[in-house]
């Protein structure tokens, strides 16, 4: 049984003022189920804490402290590593990193050959952490962002082939030799100097001590790092091999054994390095093809931009504009920021961000978006955001976290990769006295054999890959899809969701509602609509913008309010022109005493519509209502079927009344609203569904959505909605469509489905592998192919998921 695991992470806290904030923070710790020890020192602004990483996450840490009305602080380094062989390499840099004081938590991917670092940067550098991982035996040096290393990849690749063909080259002739001995192939000519022992130690060695070299490094560093890994397997088997040939070739140059040359295995010690060194190359090369979706995106930037400076125009790269630079861009080029029109009409197709097919009319004051491509007219665009800030930017950093990240599933596969090796060990010293004392006794070279194809063939190089190659391939293939995980524990999760919780406005509906009836007692129209209009001008709730923009439409000029209050779930109440105006809901009028009994009956009517009736008052006098509708986005309906039919419940939640949700959500095919709900209130509806035993998530698009995303199982961002909502979800939704939803569930179960298909192999490869090798039915070599082939199957697998159809 594998010892309970124990993590220890620092971090700094902001906003503590006394040594009783050290005290209230430590004390809401200890409180946390799998947390062991946590102290808190007011002096240095930080809290040490030890915890079951099975039971409770470095984040609902930190999400503890904001709780308690604290800050967290954290400087976050991205590493690219080179020298890791197999899964115990990086469950070795991985616990090193972690054990560093200040570092929070470090999680290193040996698929991407990366490591993400988050710390503290009072108490070590990053400096500190490259070093750290360059005393064990491995090379770090900081990622840059949205430029991966690919001259460092093909250079690699490059030095693979090359040690590839050599050590091929070499052991082709001792494989010759090998091959002529079976019986069925003795009629294969044999040249008589291949069978000299001179001879094939002479190829051999070359193979065993240049090309082989890597493995020995590799072993001497894990071992001085009381570690075990790949290096140290392949090692002692291909040494056992050659050592044991050398000791008969000496044997044979002394005639201790007559003259006939004995029976060689420098063959089993040079074609496994070979096989090896073949089977790394196809890793390498298929491992390249799971970022796939990282070098599509980086091909959607534009390259260049024709800046206007001191009135001339200038063609420039992309990373040297800066914000407010004036872009020119012409027809059929791609914006190459994001900025804002000042200048100019077209047509611009945003499909890269939105899928929607059909080009959006951009003017003057409309916001543009960089990649995106100029169909028809000339553009100036000032520059708003640039670099790294940019919407497409933020899409890669969002993809390429994803990738690097671990899902919980891994946390297995890394703990028995971490202590295999020495177990394979054992396995293969227990299998040589076995032959040597019972089967065979006496027999050196035959118990030999036998553990030398123990030890090659248990090698967790698959184990190791099976995980982050299938998130990397599936949260890639998510993206080309506009479905953005933000880490490998979300595209697991999603399979499990039981409940969806959907917001109304902007979800369920398109978020543009519009002014469709004005019912007023006996009141002057234009007067009134210009009250209403002018008190709901500050406003940025959608259903104001709709009541502004359809009295504008109506000719009637509009005011600035002396007073503004907004009332979340009620309306809102300002002065205009010394007159007092209120705009909202009935409990706004209930709660100010109003009598609208007069229009109930057509409020009544519009909200069976699936209108939103807004009732008014002026002065204390009940005025009259306006209603807004909002229209139903053409793919909910099916959306919400499809959900349906995947066995899961949709829920919709509003704020609006009972009677206008049901009219909408009747329209879609939902069979249960909670509506009237305050936006505080949201998340509480979430708590009550997860009390219940349900796995939910929630689906919105505003601010007033964030909390409820934060609490969710797992929250979904609608790509059109606010930065603040996109921030707070797990999932963001980029073309703002709901058949998303379901598109994500299923990549999450084609992507979980993958991950387990990947672990059974590598795990039954292992399994089964060990003891048909143990009773000598399988020779080194064919060992050595078996093990190679089982990474590159699993790698292979993997890219499955990139041809995924949704």
């Amino acid at each position: 049984m594998l010892e309970q695991e124990q993590h220890q992470s620092t971090l700094q806290i902001s906003g503590m003022t006394c040594a009783a904030c050290a005290n209230r923070i430590e004390k809401g710790l200890k409180k946390m189920d799998g947390v062991a020890e946590a102290n808190v020192n007011f002096a240095l602004e930080r809290a040490s804490v030890t915890f079951d990483p099975n039971k409770v996450s470095l984040d609902s840490l930190e999400q503890k402290i904001q709780a308690l009305g604290y800050d967290t602080i954290k400087e976050k380094v991205d590493f690219e590593l080179s020298g890791m062989t197999c899964a115990a390499c990086a469950a070795k840099i991985e616990k090193v990193l972690n054990k560093l004081p200040g570092v929070s938590s470090a999680t290193v991917n040996f698929a991407l050959e990366t490591a993400h670092v988050e710390y503290s940067a009072a108490e070590v550098t990053v400096d500190d952490m490259i070093n750290r991982v360059k005393k064990i035996g491995y090379e770090a040096r900081v990622k840059q962002d949205g430029t991966p290393d690919i001259d460092h990849k093909h250079k690699e690749i490059a030095a693979q082939k090359r040690k590839m063909w050599i050590s091929a080259i070499l052991s082709l002739p001792l494989l010759w030799a090998m091959v002529s001995h079976f019986s069925f192939t003795s009629w294969i000519y044999l040249p008589d100097f291949l069978m000299n022992p001179w001879v094939q130690l002479v190829l051999a060695t070359p193979v065993q001590f240049i090309i082989g070299s890597q493995f020995y490094v590799g072993a001497f560093k894990a071992l001085r790092n009381k570690s075990a890994n790949m290096d140290v397997l392949v090692a002692l088997g291909t040494s056992a091999a050659y050592f044991y040939s050398l000791y008969l070739t000496i044997q044979w140059a002394l005639g201790t054994n007559g003259h006939h040359a004995p029976e060689m295995y420098y063959e089993t010690s040079a074609i496994l390095i070979t096989l090896i060194l073949l089977g790394k190359l196809f890793e390498m090369l298929a491992k390249g093809r799971t970022s796939e979706a990282i070098k599509k995106l980086m091909g959607l930037q534009a390259k260049t931009a024709l800046v206007i400076r001191d009135g001339q125009e200038l063609s420039i790269a992309v990373e040297d504009v800066i914000v407010g630079d004036v872009v020119l861009v012409k027809p059929g080029e791609k914006i190459p920021v994001d900025g804002e029109v000042l200048d100019g009409i077209s047509a611009v197709d945003e499909s890269m961000l939105t899928g929607e097919s059909l080009p959006v009319e951009k003017k003057a004051g409309d916001a543009v978006i960089g990649a995106t491509v100029n169909k028809n007219g000339s553009l100036k665009v000032k520059a708003t955001k640039v670099g790294k800030e940019t919407a497409l930017a933020q899409i890669i950093k969002v993809v390429e976290d994803a990738q690097g990240s671990k899902a919980p599933i891994q946390r297995i596969a890394d703990r028995i990769s971490g202590i295999f090796v020495p177990i394979v060990v054992g396995i293969a010293l227990v299998v040589f006295l076995v032959w040597y004392f019972a089967v065979v006794p006496g027999d050196f070279a035959s118990a030999l054999e036998k553990a030398i194809a123990v030890l090659v063939i248990a090698c967790p190089c698959a184990l190791g890959l099976a995980t982050p190659t299938s998130i990397m391939a599936g949260s890639g293939r998510a993206a080309e899809f506009g479905i953005l995980f933000k880490g490998g524990e979300h595209l697991e999760s999603m399979h499990k969701v039981q409940t969806i919780v959907l917001d109304k406005t902007g979800t369920v509906t398109k978020g543009k509602p519009a002014l469709t009836d004005v019912r007023l007692l006996d009141m002057d129209e234009r007067e009134v609509l210009q009250l209403l209009g002018s008190a709901e001008k500050p406003s940025e709730h959608p259903l104001a913008e709709a009541i502004v923009e359809g009295i504008r439409e109506k000719g009637i000029e509009l005011a600035e309010p002396e007073q503004f209050e907004a009332i979340p779930g009620y309306g809102i109440r300002a002065v205009v022109t010394g007159k007092e105006v209120l705009v909202g809901t009935r409990k706004l009028m209930d709660r100010e005493s109003m009598d609208y009994s007069q229009l109930h009956v057509e409020m009544e009517q519009l909200e069976s519509a699936g209108k939103t009736a807004m009732l008014i008052a002026i002065n204390g006098q009940f005025a009259g209502l306006v209603a807004v509708a909002d229209t139903i986005k053409e793919t909910s309906r099916e959306a919400i079927m499809r959900l349906q039919q995947m066995g899961i419940e949709v829920i919709m939640i509003t704020g609006d009344n009972e009677r206008t949700a049901r009219a909408i959500a009747d329209q879609v095919g939902i069979h249960r609203v909670l509506a009237e709900v305050l936006p505080e209130g949201k998340a509480d509806e979430v708590k009550k569904l997860q009390a219940e035993g349900k796995k939910v998530a929630m689906v919105g698009d505003g601010i007033n959505d964030a909390p409820a995303l934060a609490t969710a199982d797992v929250g979904l961002a609608i790509g059109t909605g606010t930065d603040i909502a996109m921030e707070a979800a797990d999932v963001t939704l980029m073309r703002g469509e709901l058949t998303s939803i379901p598109d994500a569930i299923l990549m999450s179960n084609k992507t979980m489905a993958n991950i387990k298909q990947n672990l059974f192999w590598a795990l039954a490869y292992n399994s089964l592998g060990i003891p048909i090798a143990a009773i000598g039915l399988l020779a080194p070599w064919v060992a050595g192919a078996a093990m190679a082939l089982s990474s590159v199957s699993v790698v292979l697998n993997a890219l499955r998921l990139q041809r995924v159809k949704l």
